[in-house]
């Protein structure tokens, strides 16, 4: 039998009674599964910022240290009324925070974190709430195990704070280890490099260890519990009448989430294309005792009516500009920018050229280094070297796009009918998506305007 592979993230794990929620789901299903969550609702953002704070006072040691214990140890006293199973849990949650009180202290006295520490220290709320989720499924007669990626050999790529995962030296222990016929439960977020470092796999990374897990084990589905409806036409916090999607393609989802869906990482299909794993989205909010899920991903597709499935918008997205005559069409020049900027670990989202100009599309925290590393190749072609920060990226995604005459005719005339200059246009480089770029002011009003043009005209 295979395993589902199943997520629970923060925004599940918000109060105490999230975990009563998690348990009745958990057993619905009534067989064994692997489980990945995420740490509690915040904890993550805690961590983060006690990695500055404890750089310059020792004092706040002792506070996200109770903290920490408070939070998870309330928990326990709510769900567990056996004393022994009660006390024996609170000793292994304040056993595994004395761990990493430990770390801050080196980390007060030496000033500094580096790269290595943040990623142990930040996997750390991932660690806490594995334990406890595992301790409380067993408590509830649920047969459960935690497995931490550092003992089940889930190996990465070696890169501190966006690592990827390293497929091949994966696989085999990964099945090895979640062999046994029982529920497994495995801290998201984090994988270790082939030198036993903890490497954290990129903010949201949760989604993508549990896409990684369904494919080391060759998954029957990966099914991802949110407190929201899956995906929407657009974001309901801007129109409230976004209407829910219920099939899409690998393809689209990638790209929403890519374009800023915040539904999913933007990795997270990547892994399960290769055995064509189901994605199933589920609202945890909405659950009456029956697995159906808001949003399914597959690799079948359904092209509807007005083509375009959804409008979203980004703001991680600013561009280095690069200008001087030729520079579009002269040998070497776009070979030593994007080396220098691959060396430097700064990915590069897209890439727009001209003759005269050549507009690289990078994140916004990775603009201003970016910018510096372009000037310090000291290219005589180059006239110019700009950024522009203030930018938001608009995209439509939907199966069919490239095909059906019409569709970019009518995204841009709905922006420019609101008086919206478009920056930068980018078609045919997806097979199902259509971006460009508006000042960060108009976006909202741009995004408006043709989720209007194909879900109320169509």
């Amino acid at each position: 039998m295979k395993y589902i592979v199943i997520k629970f993230g923060g925004s599940n794990l918000k109060c105490k009674e999230d975990f009563y929620r998690i348990i009745k789901v958990l057993k619905i299903y009534d067989r064994p599964v692997i489980v990945v969550v995420s740490a509690l609702y915040g904890i993550t953002d805690r961590l983060n910022d006690a990695l500055m704070r404890i750089q310059k006072s020792r004092k706040e040691i002792k506070g996200i240290i109770e903290f920490l214990k408070e939070t998870h140890l309330s928990i326990i006293n709510q769900y567990i009324d056996k004393t022994g199973e009660q006390k024996e849990l609170c000793k292994r949650i304040e056993a595994r925070v004395e761990e990493l009180e430990k770390k801050f202290m080196g980390i007060y006295y030496f000033g500094d974190v580096p790269d290595f520490v943040h990623d142990w220290v930040l996997s750390f709320g991932e660690r806490l709430s594995s334990l406890l989720l595992c301790s409380l499924l067993n408590v509830f007669g649920i047969d459960a195990a935690e497995a931490l990626p550092e003992d089940i050999g889930l190996i990465t790529d070696g890169i501190f704070k966006n690592a990827s995962i390293d497929f091949e030296a994966s696989i085999h222990s990964v099945q090895k280890t979640l062999s046994e016929n029982k529920t497994y439960i495995i801290p998201g977020f984090y994988g270790i490099s082939k030198e036993g470092k903890i490497t954290l796999l990129g903010r949201g990374g949760s989604d993508y260890s549990a896409a990684a897990i369904a494919r080391c084990v060759q998954a029957e589905s990966l099914d991802i519990w949110k407190d929201v409806p899956g995906f929407s036409s657009v974001d309901p916090k801007i129109l409230p009448n976004a209407i829910s999607i219920k099939k899409l393609t690998y393809s689209e989802a990638a790209e929403l989430s890519y374009f800023g869906a915040k539904i999913l990482h933007p990795q997270t299909v990547e892994p399960l294309l290769h055995y064509s794993i189901p994605l199933r989205i589920f609202n945890i909010k909405t659950f009456s005792g029956e697995l159906q899920p808001v949003t399914y991903i597959a690799d079948t597709k359904v092209i509807t009516p007005s083509i375009i499935k959804s409008v979203t918008y980004s703001d991680d997205f600013s561009i280095l500009g690069l200008n001087g005559p030729g520079v579009g069409i002269k040998p070497g020049i776009m070979a030593q920018v994007t080396t220098i900027l691959n060396q430097n670990n700064i990915n590069i989202k897209s890439i727009i050229t001209t003759q005269t100009r050549i507009k690289l599309l990078l994140s916004r925290f990775d603009i201003d280094k970016g910018y510096q590393l372009a000037k310090s190749l000291h290219l005589a072609t180059l006239d110019e070297i700009k950024t522009e920060d203030d930018i938001s990226l608009i995209a439509v995604v939907g199966e069919g796009i490239l095909n059906q005459p019409g569709i970019a005719a009518r995204t841009f005339q709905a922006v420019f009918t609101q008086g919206i200059n478009v920056r930068l246009i980018s078609a045919g480089a997806s097979d199902v998506a259509i971006y460009f770029i508006v000042s960060k002011n108009d976006k909202i009003q741009a995004v408006k305007a043709i989720h209007e043009e194909f879900f109320s005209k169509s």
